[in-house]
């Protein structure tokens, strides 16, 4: 259960992180930021295994998932539509 939560609260960070990077003109609010940064996270692992690369530690995981949420924000941007 820890785990979960650890994990959620780097999703969080790191969906709120990405809407900074990315400058989103529509702000998602706190579920939403939470909902990027979690599939950031899941996305961010899964290329970053593509690569051989690998998160250690706390900032290596929250790098890692802003990574996957600047690329999720910017695949909603490119194919999401208006």
């Amino acid at each position: 259960m820890g785990e979960f939560i650890w994990f959620l609260l780097i999703g969080l960070i790191a969906g709120w992180l990405a809407g900074k990077i990315m400058k989103s003109a529509t702000p998602y609010g706190l579920w939403g930021d939470l909902a990027v940064g979690v599939v950031g996270a899941l996305l961010g692992g899964f290329v970053f295994s593509l690569l051989g690369l690998a998160a250690f530690g706390l900032i290596g995981r929250i790098v890692t998932a802003t990574v996957g949420a600047v690329l999720f924000l910017w695949l909603i941007r490119k194919f999401g539509g208006k």
